[in-house]
């Protein structure tokens, strides 16, 4: 992609650049029609997002009756393929061109006198902007209006609430149509639903927004990631900690969490001191201390602890969606003291049993290099030798084991550069689940030290990571990926047992004992209801086997098997199956071993 004078050329919409400037060129072109239709409204920002684009208005009355003529109007725009002008302005000429937008007018003035502005010109519509835009407004071949919601300017609540507008485009109606398919399924299988279908999980209005309740069955899947979890990481060396949820001031004013992500933490008080106490957002502050308890030598290292304990993290209300964002998680949290000659081999171990992982649990995906944008210094700790050194050792590291990456500025953690794991679900969207992520700031500001064996001191590398992130987060990815549908390693409702007739509970009851006694998680319905009813209800309800039992079965010491994802039926010793049953959850298979 080239741009020239604030256009950009040759856009291949299938690179991320490229759908960013795709989607932000339709914003604009979104911002245009509403302007022609609604001429009193004020127009604010309109930025491209992970899927589609908003532009938020004040002063617009619309409904989503009214989506369809906003659409015929940016099809018109489209049509007469009106190109965009880029034109560089001063300050003055800016607050000129933008008297009658008072939201414009506020983001001028906060710019210094000496910033290059550019604006952009589509047609009779002329925005402030960035840019680049599209050469060819008639790139845009399909866009569709999802949805309303409302929007504080500036995402602050002290600031008027505006009218957002959230829409999709694409270059051709066929992308679309598999997008809006994709967006049905989405609804069916978002988890917010699913979980209240299984009974997994709830939120209750007196406990508070994003703190999740699980219920038995969903804290059996919660258990069998985190179990997961702990047997990768213990392979490769990791030591399991438990640390507390609050803690002083002090400690987070150390790891510099108190100046760099102070307004996400949550405060605590107490009634007998003036101390001040916070949750904790992440643990890495307190494992520091852990390793800082006593004297360590170069042979010690690595020094590799892992954490599971809840972390807190005030995020707005607004913002809370189900699992996605939550106020109360664990992570399957762990830090790697290390020399720096042992950092490539331990991050190498990291990424060998995320592979294992993400393998196991049928997830696809990508990897980035996320850096520190050099642009915005002030918001990261440490020095520019310090970045670029470890900018540099995950990139050689990448390169070493020939893994396929992007690299992305700006998507670095405050204190270290990393590499994210992007996952890709059933519905091909994206998620950012594990990391590993470089640390040469945080050793140093808390003092660690290490003897080496030169006999002088020297400052340990901290290698935070994470195998699959939350794993609440990632249970309510899973439960949208599997569309509820587990399978047999994670599902809580393994095998349901139904006796066709009272005579038969008896054989059903004796069969259920047995496999539990296998460590199988099975239910036997001995209510008194019909047969299809039960098997209805199990199969509603997502088991992964159903059995079905009556005279022939009781005989032979059989079962009649239903198998979920397969609607196949077939006659087995309850030998054979518990055999087989087994083997399907002892080696987390993804697909039945039936």
């Amino acid at each position: 992609m080239k741009i020239e004078k604030g256009i950009a050329k040759d856009v291949d919409f299938n690179s991320k650049e490229g759908k960013e400037v795709f989607w932000h060129s339709s914003a604009h072109l979104l911002a245009a029609a509403i302007k022609h239709l609604f001429p009193k409204v004020k127009i604010t920002i309109g930025p491209p997002i992970e899927n589609g684009f908003y532009y938020d208005f004040d002063n617009l009355d619309i409904k989503q009756e009214d989506f369809a003529r906003v659409e015929k109007e940016m099809y018109t725009l489209v049509n007469k393929n009106t190109p965009f002008e880029y034109k560089e302005v001063t300050k003055k000429e800016a607050l000129q061109i933008f008297k009658d937008e008072p939201y414009k007018i506020e983001l001028i003035n906060d710019l210094p006198n000496n910033e290059k502005i550019t604006t952009y010109k589509l047609g009779d519509f002329i925005d402030l902007c960035r840019g680049p835009h599209l050469e060819k407004i008639s790139m845009i071949q399909s866009v569709k209006l999802l949805s309303i919601a409302g929007a504080y300017w500036r995402g602050s609540e002290k600031n008027k609430m505006l009218t957002r507008i959230y829409a999709i485009s694409f270059p051709n109606k066929d992308e679309l149509k598999t997008y809006l398919n994709l967006l049905e399924e989405a609804k069916k299988r978002d988890h917010r639903k699913l979980g209240t279908k299984l009974e997994l999980f709830l939120f209750s209005d007196l406990v508070g927004a994003g703190l999740p309740l699980y219920t038995p069955a969903g804290n059996i899947i919660r258990n069998e990631i985190i179990k997961f979890s702990r047997e990768l990481q213990t392979e490769i060396g990791y030591e399991e900690v438990h640390t507390p949820q609050f803690n002083r001031a002090e400690l987070f004013k150390v790891s510099g969490h108190y100046d760099k992500y102070k307004e996400n933490m949550f405060t605590v008080k107490s009634n007998y001191t003036n101390e001040e106490f916070f949750l904790k957002p992440m643990n890495c502050p307190q494992h520091t201390q852990i390793y800082a308890s006593k004297q360590r030598s170069y042979r010690d290292l690595p020094v590799r602890l892992a954490d599971f304990a809840m972390l807190y993290r005030d995020e707005k209300p607004g913002e809370l969606s189900g699992f996605s964002r939550l106020r109360a998680f664990s992570q399957d949290d762990a830090h790697n003291f290390c020399r720096p000659d042992q950092i490539k081999d331990e991050v190498r171990n990291v990424l060998k049993v995320i592979k294992i992982a993400l393998q196991t649990y049928g997830l696809n995906y990508w990897i980035r290099l996320s850096y520190r944008d050099p642009l915005n210094k002030e918001k990261y700790l440490g020095s520019d030798e310090i970045w670029e050194k470890g900018q540099k050792i995950i990139k050689q590291l990448a390169l070493e084991e020939k893994l396929e990456f992007v690299e992305a500025i700006g998507e670095a953690a405050f204190y270290g550069p990393k590499i994210d794991i992007i996952v890709k679900d059933a519905l091909q969207r994206e998620w950012q689940v594990s990391t590993v992520q470089l640390d040469f700031n945080m050793p140093g500001r808390f003092g660690l030290k290490y003897i080496d064996q030169d006999n002088t001191e020297k400052t340990p590398v901290m290698i935070h990571r994470a195998l699959i992130g939350s794993p609440d987060r990632f249970f309510g990815i899973l439960l949208e990926h599997y569309g509820g549908k587990f399978p047999m390693w994670l599902s809580p409702r393994q095998v349901l047992i139904v006796p066709v007739a009272d005579a038969f509970n008896n054989y059903a009851l004796e069969i259920e004992k047995q496999l539990k006694q296998e460590g199988l998680r099975v239910d036997c319905d001995t209510k008194p209801s019909s047969m299809n009813k039960k098997i209805r209800e199990g199969e509603i309800m997502y088991y992964n086997y159903i059995l079905i039992v009556g005279e022939k079965e009781q005989q032979a010491k059989t079962a009649n098997i239903r198998i979920r994802d397969t609607k196949e039926q077939k006659e087995m010793s309850i030998k054979e199956f518990v055999t087989k049953a087994k083997q399907e959850y002892e080696k987390r298979a993804i697909k039945t071993l039936f």
